[in-house]
């Protein structure tokens, strides 16, 4: 047993010089900011070629550039995730830059809050157009480069969905998200069925509060512009702090940088085992 611990050790110390994601390619939507940011900055820091994609193109090239500047290597491919064009033009970019995927991440959304009496139906159908319809599209476009055949042609591959608490449990105002979130689950327990006998891992991380521009005050104005139209993003300063004292027993939300740790932990799960059962 000690002797394995010691190869296991060893094997991580190698690991570790290098980065967990040495070599490996990931695609990563909502990038520019908050969870997503994070989520880039810290695969590059691990040896990742990162595609760094938002709505915000300026936001996604300030990330390529903090990366770059830190000498990793990353593009910028921005764009709405639901326009119909968007999954042929990211899968067709990486491919041509890196020549390969091992990871899709999909993290872009929005919130667009209503009470279910006053929920119409255009809040309805871009939440589900954004957080389900998009990832399942950018998924099977990126088939071909998972579903490989030959076992000795396969490397550490998977994709990691990000849900939220509010698909688990219902949340009031969220009506929309809720059920996409919800659905998120299911597409991703689907992918792991199909795609599980071809190497590739499907994962799903439902986060609660993380402390980004959706759980910041709405008071602060942020907002997002989604079919020509300004939706406001936040919560009201007073439901955060009952969010906080009643439910969260560390008397604070989770930080980006947090988050992207647990998609890290799930996008290096092959590299972990491989290493202990090799």
């Amino acid at each position: 047993m000690s002797q394995r611990l010691s190869q296991v050790t060893g094997h991580l110390t190698n690991t570790a010089s290098r980065g967990l994601l040495a070599g490996e390619v990931a695609i990563i939507t909502g990038a520019g900011q908050g969870i997503g940011r994070s989520a880039a900055i810290l695969f590059a820091r691990e040896g990742a070629k990162v595609v760094v994609s938002d709505l915000d193109e300026t936001k996604a090239k300030l990330v390529v550039e903090e990366i770059r500047k830190a000498n990793g290597s990353a593009i910028a491919v921005s764009g709405d995730v639901s326009a119909e064009d968007f999954p042929n033009k990211i899968v067709d970019a990486t491919i041509k830059e890196y020549g390969k995927i091992n990871h899709i991440v999909n993290n872009a959304g929005f919130t667009f809050d209503r009470m279910l009496h006053t929920l119409p139906d255009d809040a309805w159908d871009v939440i589900q157009r954004v957080h389900v319809r998009a990832p399942f599209r950018l998924i099977r476009e990126a088939a071909p480069h998972f579903r490989i055949k030959q076992p000795e042609l396969r490397e550490n591959r998977s994709i990691v969905n990000v849900s939220s608490t509010s698909g688990l449990h219902g949340n009031v105002g969220q009506a929309n998200y809720a059920a996409a979130k919800a659905a998120v689950v299911g597409l991703t327990k689907t992918i792991a069925k199909e795609w599980g006998p071809f190497g590739v891992r499907a994962n799903t991380i439902a986060f609660g509060r993380i402390e980004t521009r959706l759980t910041a005050a709405k008071e602060d104005g942020a907002s997002i512009k989604i079919d020509g139209k300004e939706v406001a993003l936040g919560i009201p300063k007073a439901n955060i702090r009952a969010d906080v004292s009643a439910a969260i027993p560390l008397g604070r939300g989770g930080s980006p940088d947090e988050a992207a740790a647990a998609i890290l932990l799930f996008v290096n799960l092959y590299n972990f085992f491989t290493m202990l059962l090799g």
